[in-house]
C-alpha cells in the first residue's frame, strides 16, 4: 500500500501530542487511520507505533513510513504480546513522552475526524479535566453506522467494573499519563491486566483525576472479525460479557484493582462481600440497564460462585 495519502497539512501548533498506536496484522486499515491522525488540525503530533509480531507486512509498511515522515517512530519489533493491552502497556512504559503536553491512544483501524484531538483537548481545558474519552460511531464494512453513546454520568465505583469507553478515544495530560506509567512500573502484576483502557480509567478515577466523557463522537470505530473487543452492539457481545463475569475472570481483574489501588470499601474475598456489593449496583455501572445486569451477575456469583 502506498504512502501518498499521508502528507501532513500545514498546521498551527496548538499543543504537542504523543500518539501511542498499537498495531497487529493491520495492513488492510492502517494507511487510512494514520492519514486521519497525521492530518489533525491545530495539533503538533508524533506517533509512536508498537507492532505486535504479525504475519502480514504491517511492520515493514510502518518502517517505510518512518523513513519518510519525521513525525513517526516505530518501536523495536519482534516480541509477541498476544493482545492489545500488553502492547499498549509496552508503549506507555517504553515511550519517553515527558516533553509532550498530551498523550493519546490510537488503534490501527479507526478513522479520526480531523478535529478529534483539538476538540478533545479544548473540552479538557474548559472543564479542567486530566483525562478525556468520548462516544463513538461504530461502522461496518457494508456501510452501516451506529452511534454508541458512552457519556452517561459517572458513578462512584464504575471504574471497578468498566472502562470510560473505547481506549482509542482517550486523551491524557502529561501528568495523568505519567501516573499510569508509574503504576505499571511499580506494580508488575498490572502488566497482565485484561484491558488497558479499563486499567487507565481505574487508576486515574481512584486517584481523583477529573475525567470527562464527551457525548460528541469524533471518530469512526471500525467493526470487523479481528476486533479484540468490539462495540457491544449485539446479543453475541452481551452473551460474551455475561459468561466473562460468571466465569470468575472479571472478578480476578476486579480483585487485582481492589488490592493494588487499596480500596477498603469493597470486599470480594467472601460471598457475603460480593452480595453486599450487588446492592450497590447503581454505583458500579453508568448505564441503567448495565446496573441491573451488574446486580443479577453479582447476585448469581455470590450464590453459586464462579463457573470455572
Amino acid at each position: 500500500m502506498g504512502l501518498t495519502c499521508l502528507k501532513i497539512k500545514k498546521i498551527i501548533e496548538f499543543h504537542d501530542v504523543a500518539i501511542l498506536l498499537a498495531a497487529y496484522n493491520g495492513i488492510t486499515w492502517i494507511n487510512e487511520q494514520l492519514a486521519s491522525i497525521l492530518n489533525q488540525e491545530m495539533i503538533s503530533i508524533h506517533i509512536f507505533i508498537s507492532v505486535d509480531l504479525s504475519s502480514d507486512s504491517t511492520y515493514e509498511w510502518c518502517k517505510q513510513l518512518e523513513k519518510v515522515n519525521q513525525h513517526v517512530t516505530v518501536l523495536e519489533y519482534g516480541e509477541r504480546f498476544g493482545g492489545a493491552a500488553p502492547n499498549f502497556f509496552r508503549l506507555i512504559k517504553d515511550v519517553d513522552f515527558s516533553k509532550f503536553d498530551y498523550i493519546a491512544f490510537a488503534d490501527q483501524d479507526d478513522i479520526w475526524s480531523l478535529d478529534k484531538l483539538s476538540h478533545g483537548i479544548n473540552k479538557m481545558k474548559v472543564t479542567g479535566s486530566e483525562a478525556y474519552s468520548a462516544s463513538i460511531i461504530a461502522f461496518w464494512g457494508g456501510g452501516s453506522e451506529k452511534l454508541i453513546d458512552k457519556s452517561q454520568p459517572q458513578r462512584e465505583l464504575d471504574y471497578l467494573f468498566e472502562a470510560a469507553g473505547p481506549g482509542c478515544t482517550y486523551i491524557f495530560t502529561n501528568k495523568a499519563a505519567r501516573l499510569i506509567k508509574n503504576y505499571l512500573n511499580t506494580y508488575p502484576e498490572l502488566n497482565d491486566f485484561v484491558l488497558h483502557d479499563w486499567l487507565s480509567y481505574a487508576i486515574l478515577r481512584h486517584n481523583n483525576y477529573k475525567w470527562i466523557i464527551d457525548s460528541e463522537p469524533k471518530m469512526k470505530y471500525r467493526q470487523h472479525s479481528a476486533n479484540q473487543v468490539g462495540a457491544n452492539t449485539s446479543l453475541k457481545g452481551l452473551v460474551y460479557r455475561v459468561n466473562y463475569i460468571l466465569s470468575g475472570q472479571a472478578f480476578d481483574s476486579i480483585k487485582l484493582l481492589v488490592n493494588v489501588l487499596g480500596i477498603t470499601s469493597v470486599h470480594l474475598s467472601s460471598r457475603l462481600g460480593v452480595l453486599r456489593l450487588a446492592f450497590k449496583a447503581r454505583q458500579l455501572r453508568r448505564r441503567k440497564v448495565d446496573q441491573v445486569f451488574a446486580f443479577f451477575a453479582l447476585f448469581i456469583y455470590a450464590i453459586k460462585g464462579p463457573k470455572r
